[in-house]
């Protein structure tokens, strides 16, 4: 793992620095300052794993929960959320500054140190999970925590530098919004958002696939055994295209077994035809794996927002 001396010393490192902080104003400094500590959290993300929250906590009410609620759970899942991250930047910071698409984070480009980002994760998840805990119900806020330390310890440091399969299995993490949403509602678990989770870790390995076959040669130069450098593009997109048609039937069993509604059926089988189309253009060879990749981030939004929609009719 790169040391923290030699982060400070790199090239990028002393091009953050090269100005002294006289010549700044304070006001932009402070505004650099926070922006880069923002980008540590990943707000990109963040926005992603809080709308399948919401229309979860919908579905358990059946209707709206109150803007109170709402607003409490969605403060704890951007604090715990973002707390992931910020731990997730710190310990993979050696292999982001060895590739093209992560060298311009934070710590690599020597923004912030390791050691605050360490500090400002853990308070993050810290804040949000006790938040959560006197605000909302100690379920959601164990949820949270537990998803942090899922991220963090089994995804980050074990599963992501092992095995091929580390966003199958890890993808678990970014899958328990829903239940932190449904428990902040009813303090408990049923079927339906033990659904929302399969619909979501079945979502992930297609999505990020589709990403690391854009940044293939940059998972090898960084020797993270992402699944297109280990098996292959041709494995890899029959793997995409096999998880799409899963993810659909997953959708689809929300309908018989939670009591959604025909809107959000026909909405379910319209985005799985739709996606399960582009896996199979990708696995063709009739598209960029981009295409796929936005075509996911568009697909799980509305997907969830149609189903709180339908709930709440």
């Amino acid at each position: 793992m790169t040391s923290e001396p030699a982060l400070r010393s790199s090239p990028t490192a002393r091009r953050a620095t090269a100005f002294p902080l006289e010549n700044r104003s304070w006001p932009r400094e402070a505004w650099l300052i926070a922006r880069a500590y923002a980008t540590l959290a990943k707000p990109g993300i963040i926005w992603l794993l809080l709308v399948t929250t919401v229309p979860a906590m919908v579905m358990a009410e059946q209707g709206w929960p109150g803007l109170d609620l709402v607003a409490l759970v969605l403060l704890g899942g951007v604090l715990t959320s973002g707390g992931a991250n910020a731990l997730n930047q710190w310990f993979d910071r050696d292999i982001d500054a060895l590739m093209h698409r992560t060298r311009n984070r934070p710590i690599p480009q020597g923004r912030v140190t390791p050691r605050h980002a360490l500090l400002f994760g853990s308070t993050l998840a810290a804040v949000g999970g006790v938040q959560l805990a006197l605000t909302v119900n100690l379920l959601s806020a164990g949820l949270a925590l537990g998803a942090v330390a899922f991220y963090v310890l089994v995804y980050t440091i074990w599963l992501k530098r092992w095995t091929p399969q580390n966003i199958v299995i890890g993808g678990a993490a970014g899958s328990i919004p829903p239940l932190v949403g449904w428990a902040a509602v009813r303090n408990d678990l049923d079927l339906t958002p033990l659904l929302l989770f399969l619909i979501i870790f079945l979502w992930t390995p297609p999505h990020f696939w589709a990403l690391a076959l854009r940044y293939k040669d940059d998972y090898a130069r960084a020797q993270v055994p992402m699944l297109p450098v280990i098996s292959g593009e041709a494995t890899t997109k029959r793997q995409i295209l096999l998880y799409a048609l899963l993810l659909t039937a997953a959708s689809v069993l929300l309908f018989p077994l939670s009591g959604a509604g025909w809107l959000y059926l026909g909405v379910a089988l319209a985005l799985g035809a739709g996606f399960v189309g582009m896996a199979g253009f990708l696995w063709r060879g009739r598209v960029q794996p981009m295409s796929v990749f936005f075509a996911s981030i568009a697909y799980l939004p509305v997907l969830f927002i149609v189903a709180g929609v339908d709930a709440a009719l």
